[in-house]
C-alpha cells in the first residue's frame, strides 16, 4: 500500500517518532472482529473478546461470512473492533429508556450495536441520507430483529426539524477515512488535504443541522474513522465553543491502548492500529446545555385525508399469533403491507411519518397478494417471533445457502404443506410456501446472495 506523501508528512508531525510504528501497523494484516446478537444467541464463540465490548470478539481468521447462515439471519454482525467503543459511551451515560438517533447509520454497524445496548423501552431511529445505502441499512436492521426501530432516508437538515425529540444522537460523520487505509487500500487514492478540509466543513454543517433535534441536556456522541485534528479535536472544540456543549469523560483501562487528545485538552478517545487491535477511530461524548424544552406538535391532517374512507384489510389471527404479546402492538398498513409498532415507537411514529421518509418500522408482518397472505422475511427474523405459529423445517448448510440465493427448494416428504418456517441450527432463517413437489422460496429478491462463486472450503462461525 502506497500512502499519500501529504498524509505521511501531516501524520508524522502529529505523532512524531511514533509515526513509524503506525506505518508498520498499516502494512500488517487487518484484524477480523464480530459482534454477537444477544437476543439470538446466548452462546459465545471460542475467540478473544474485544476488551471494550461485552459482545465483540476477534476471530483467528476471516470466515466465509456470505455463506454463513448465522450471519445472514442476524445472529452476529461483522464490525470493526475499534468502533465498538461506542458501547462504553452508552453504558456510561444511558441508564434509562431513551429516544435515540443514529444519524449517518448505513450500513448498520452502530445501529445494530445500539439496539443491543439501549435500555429496554428505548426506541432507535436510524437515518441514512443516501438512498441506496438506506436500503442496505434497513435490511441489516431487519435481520438484527429488534422491533423498537425506525429506519429513515432523509437529509440531516430535515431530521433537525424534529425539535428536541432525541435524548441521544450518535453522529458517525462522513470523513476522510484515514483510519480505514489498511482495510480499504483503494481509499488512499481518494485522500487529499483538500478533502480533509471539505470533510471537516461538512461535519460542522451536519452538527448544526441536527443540533435542534437534541433535547437540552441530551447526549451527543461524535465519531470519525480518521486521524487528523481538523475532523477530530478541532470539531469537538467547535461544538464546545459554538454550540455550548460540555465534553464528557468515558472510563477506559490502560491495557486497551486508547490514547487521548492530540490537540486541546478535552476528553476524547483515539484508536491507532499500532496501539490497539483495530483500525483508526476517534470518539467523543458531549452533553447539550440544559434549558427549556419545546413541546413537539404533531400535524397529521394531510396523512389522515389520504387514508380517509379507506377500509383497512382484516388482519389474519394466525399472523397476529406469530408475534409474542401482539396485543401491545399497533397495526400500521402501507397499502397491502402490514407492520406492527411496539409501544415505544407508537408515541413518536406520527411525527416521524409527518416529517420523514420512513423505510421500515417495528415488525413487518406480511402482505396481501390477491387473496393470499404472505408472511414477511422480517417477521421470520424478528426477536419477537413466536415460532410455534408456523410449522418448522430444519435445513442443513447447503439448503440454507440455496435458500439465501433464492433458488428452488424441495422439502422432505413429511414437511407440512403451506407456509413453513425454515430453521438452521434451530434458529429461524425465513419462510417458504411448501406445495409438496416443490417449495416456493420467499426470500426477498433484493437480499439474495448474488455471487455465483462456490468456495471449495466454507468456514462458518461455531456457536
Amino acid at each position: 500500500m502506497a500512502l499519500p506523501i501529504d498524509f505521511i508528512t501531516r501524520t508524522r508531525v502529529l505523532l512524531g517518532d511514533e509515526y513509524t510504528e503506525l506505518e508498520k501497523a498499516l502494512m500488517a494484516d487487518v484484524p477480523v472482529s464480530i459482534r454477537i446478537n444477544p437476543k439470538k444467541s446466548d452462546k459465545r464463540p471460542e475467540a478473544t473478546p474485544v476488551p471494550w465490548s461485552q459482545l465483540g470478539y476477534y476471530l483467528p481468521e476471516r470466515l466465509s461470512f456470505t455463506f454463513d447462515p448465522l450471519f445472514q439471519n442476524g445472529t452476529y454482525y461483522v464490525q470493526e473492533a475499534s468502533s465498538m467503543f461506542l458501547e462504553q459511551a452508552v453504558r456510561t451515560y444511558v441508564q434509562e429508556p431513551v429516544v435515540c438517533l443514529d444519524l449517518c447509520a448505513a450500513p448498520g454497524g452502530k445501529s445494530t450495536h445500539l439496539l443491543s445496548l439501549l435500555p429496554e423501552g428505548s426506541v432507535l431511529v436510524s437515518n441514512e441520507v443516501i438512498r441506496s445505502r438506506s436500503y442496505i441499512l434497513a435490511e441489516n436492521i431487519q435481520k438484527w430483529g429488534y422491533p423498537n426501530h425506525v429506519v429513515t432516508n432523509n437529509d440531516p437538515a430535515e431530521v433537525g426539524e424534529l425539535t428536541h425529540l432525541f435524548d441521544v444522537i450518535v453522529t458517525d460523520v462522513p470523513c476522510s477515512g484515514e483510519g480505514m487505509f489498511r482495510k480499504d487500500t483503494d481509499s488512499t487514492g481518494e485522500w487529499s488535504v483538500a478533502n480533509v478540509g471539505l470533510c471537516a466543513s461538512r461535519q460542522r454543517r451536519i452538527l448544526h443541522d441536527i443540533w435542534n433535534a437534541l433535547k437540552p441536556g441530551g447526549l451527543l456522541v461524535y465519531s470519525t474513522c480518521t486521524y487528523n485534528t481538523e475532523e477530530d479535536e478541532e470539531n469537538i472544540q467547535y461544538i464546545i465553543d459554538e454550540l455550548g456543549a460540555e465534553p464528557l469523560s468515558i472510563p477506559i483501562e490502560d491495557a486497551w491502548g486508547v490514547c487521548g487528545a492530540l490537540k486541546y485538552a478535552n476528553p476524547v478517545y483515539r484508536f491507532f492500529p499500532h496501539r490497539t487491535r483495530g483500525e483508526g477511530f476517534f470518539l467523543a461524548a458531549l452533553r447539550k446545555a440544559d434549558g427549556e424544552r419545546e413541546e413537539l406538535r404533531i400535524k397529521t391532517k394531510n396523512k389522515d385525508k389520504k387514508q380517509k374512507g379507506k377500509k383497512q384489510p382484516d388482519i389474519p389471527a394466525s399472523i397476529l399469533a406469530a408475534v409474542r404479546a401482539s396485543e401491545t402492538y399497533q397495526p400500521v398498513w402501507n397499502d397491502s403491507r402490514l407492520s406492527l409498532l411496539p409501544s415505544e415507537v407508537q408515541a413518536i411514529y406520527p411525527l416521524l411519518q409527518e416529517k420523514l421518509h420512513i423505510l421500515s418500522a417495528g415488525i413487518e408482518l406480511g402482505e396481501w397478494k390477491g387473496k393470499d397472505w404472505v408472511p414477511a422475511q422480517a417477521l421470520a427474523l424478528s426477536t419477537a417471533l413466536n415460532p410455534t405459529a408456523f410449522p418448522l423445517c430444519e435445513v442443513d448448510d447447503e439448503t440454507a445457502i440455496r435458500y439465501f440465493r433464492k433458488e428452488a427448494l424441495v422439502l422432505p416428504a413429511d414437511a407440512e404443506k403451506g407456509y413453513v418456517l425454515l430453521t438452521y441450527q434451530q434458529r429461524p432463517i425465513g419462510f417458504v410456501k411448501n406445495l409438496g413437489n416443490r417449495a416456493n422460496n420467499l426470500y426477498p429478491q433484493e437480499w439474495r446472495i448474488r455471487s455465483s462463486y462456490n468456495p471449495e472450503e466454507i468456514r462458518r462461525l461455531v456457536l
